[in-house]
């Protein structure tokens, strides 16, 4: 029999969460009072025989029960395209839960690493500990964990949720979880599961949306999002995309394998630096550009039109950088067949 959890080589040979028994939330608050508590539908965990927690998140399944709203979180805020998962891992000392056996139950304080849209920060949460049978441990929040938006460089993604949406969301939001982990039955059985739980094991393909062709609404709602991402970027004063376009722009690619039999113009805008016969020709190879990346990527070249307008439909004043660079951007419409 392995020894109990908490004593000596307690954690061998590893244990491995169950997520048909676990749950994982996350509340944000829009308008001031209206608290809204969402999910993600994949996420993984395990305790290594060392004690270390690992637990993953493919952000792309984030659920928030309506479509639209799923579609805004993941290309808007979290930018999955970009940034596939979170990742918490978290050094569980023996000590603090060697009596465990004997109290069953007990809430501690330990220190955690969360890997969240490219930015890596420490933090500490009480977590309680709750020790089921040999086999069986539940480890759970025994407080909500409380995120600032700001700490993770989402708080642009905020400001462009607020404008989609049209509400004010507090910039920050508070998680909870509840997770039951099981004993592996050996070392092998343990690697071979934890080998496996990562995006690169292609558990990113977890999006909470209806399966193949999209309907025309959905296809509408991902074509509008993509637009107000604004993350296709170019060379200053150049129609040459940068390589950090390549990721939404093969999101596109796959939002068109969807909607088969919708047309879409591709819009270029700039801002109102330098001249307006010199922004036009700009927004022109800029469109043109998005409109090669899509074709060369296998999108029907029939499917897509190509449309500069230069700087003549700004969506606010060109008053300032930031206001220049919202202005400087490609939009998808839906063209009529």
């Amino acid at each position: 029999m392995q020894p109990a959890l908490g004593q000596q080589s307690g954690f061998a040979p590893g244990w491995t969460m169950d997520p048909t028994a676990s749950a994982l939330r996350f509340q944000s608050t829009k308008n001031e009072t209206t608290v809204e508590s969402s999910t993600f539908a994949t996420y993984t965990g395990t305790i290594d025989d060392s004690g270390v927690a690992t637990i993953r998140v493919l952000m792309d399944s984030v659920n928030t029960n309506i479509d639209l709203r799923n579609v805004r979180m993941r290309f808007l805020l979290f930018e999955t395209f970009q940034y596939p998962e979170a990742v918490v891992t978290m050094q569980v000392d023996p000590a603090l839960i060697s009596d465990l056996a004997e109290v069953r139950r007990k809430t501690i304080t330990a220190p955690y690493t969360i890997e969240l849209h490219g930015v890596r920060a420490e933090r500490e949460a009480e977590i309680t500990v709750t020790l089921l049978d040999d086999d069986q441990v539940a480890v759970s929040s025994a407080a909500p964990i409380v995120l600032t938006m700001a700490d993770f460089t989402l708080d642009a993604g905020i400001a462009k949720l607020e404008e989609a949406a049209k509400v004010d969301i507090l910039p920050v939001t508070s998680v909870t979880f509840d997770f039951l982990f099981e004993r592996a039955e050996s070392a092998d059985e343990f690697d071979a599961v934890a080998n496996a739980l990562s995006v690169d094991a292609g558990l990113n393909a977890a999006a909470m949306e209806e399966e193949g062709e999209l309907s025309t609404e959905a296809c509408t709602d991902r074509f509008d999002t993509m637009s107000e991402s604004n993350r296709i970027n170019f060379g200053i004063a150049s129609a040459r995309l940068t390589d950090d376009s390549s990721a939404i722009l093969d999101s596109i690619v796959e939002v068109f394998n969807r909607c088969p039999d919708m047309s879409i113009e591709v819009g270029g805008h700039t801002d109102t630096d330098g001249s307006r016969a010199d922004n036009q020709a700009l927004s022109e190879a800029r469109a043109q550009a998005v409109r090669t990346y899509l074709v060369d990527a296998g999108v029907e070249a029939e499917r897509i039109t190509a449309v500069g307008y230069g700087e003549v439909q700004p969506l606010v004043p060109n008053s300032t950088a930031a206001n220049k660079q919202r202005n400087r951007r490609i939009e998808f419409k839906i063209m009529d067949n």
